[in-house]
């Protein structure tokens, strides 16, 4: 097992040492002692679960070097800056700094660049088979789109699984609740006719629990369905500016040239 890793290790220093792969080693170096900060920081105040998401993210540094060394593929430099961003956003400047509830939109441009992402991987996917030789077929520009919106769709909602079991079994926060002003329910009148009352101006509740009562100022507490919905809708919009640019590299991959900064390749035998 230590062998492995010093192997590894070994080979993830080359990588880095590669000429095509220095711009991208600045970045990879520059993050990862940021985090290596973050986490002997969050060591010494004791927040162990900051501890762990620090150790995570190094470990999910290290994702685009695995993909490359173990499917013999090549990402583009672009792609993987984004992606060692992307990872240090989410988990350091969303999590650990809060930046989720600082800035807002924070995770609205996250999510939606994620959907731009996971389109580039899924079109990717079908783009290299659709040009290897030894598959004999070929797509059609919209069939691939379509596989790589699809694709892209399907991490996301796979990601609001995660967050929703998270929330239901670690009593965690994942799914972030939002304070509304306006509701409608079937559940609020006592008829058979299940016709939706419809509150307005909604501007105070109470919550009362084991003898106790916590006041929501400012409208009714959502328990994080419109958090999950705008996810899944700016996913949607990340996906969509993908697929569509997607197509048209297909139709004229000479004239759409900038696409292939965002596309892994197969590496050459």
């Amino acid at each position: 097992m230590f062998k492995k890793a010093k192997e590894f290790k070994k080979r993830l220093a080359e990588y880095y040492k590669e000429e095509r792969n220095k711009k991208v080693a600045i970045f990879y170096t520059v993050l990862r002692f940021l985090v290596i900060l973050c986490l002997i920081r969050e060591i010494f105040i004791g927040n162990y679960h900051n501890v762990f998401l620090c150790i995570l993210t190094l470990i999910l540094f290290v994702i685009p070097f695995f993909i490359e060394d173990k499917f013999k593929v090549t990402i583009p430099n672009v792609l993987e800056i984004i992606i060692l961003l992307f990872i240090f956003s989410a988990e350091i400047l969303g999590e650990i700094q809060n930046f989720y509830n600082i800035i807002p939109n924070w995770d609205t441009l996250l999510h939606t660049l994620n959907g731009f992402l996971s389109a580039a991987i899924g079109f990717s996917l079908i783009d290299i088979l659709n040009r290897a030789d030894k598959f004999h077929i070929e797509l059609s520009p919209i069939f691939v789109a379509l596989v790589a919106f699809c694709f892209s769709m399907t991490v996301g909602v796979v990601w609001e699984f995660f967050e929703y079991t998270a929330d239901s079994l670690l009593s965690t926060d994942m799914q972030k609740d939002t304070i509304i002003n306006k509701i409608s329910s079937v559940n609020l009148e006592d008829k058979d006719d299940f016709v939706p009352k419809v509150i307005k101006d909604i501007n105070k509740t109470t919550i009362y629990y084991d003898n106790k009562s916590v006041t929501v100022h400012d409208g009714y507490l959502d328990i994080g369905l419109i958090d999950t919905m705008e996810d899944l809708e700016v996913n949607f919009v990340g996906a969509i500016i993908f697929s569509v640019l997607g197509y048209f590299y297909i139709k004229q991959r000479d004239k759409y040239k900038g696409i292939e900064h965002f596309i892994p390749r197969k590496k050459k035998a």
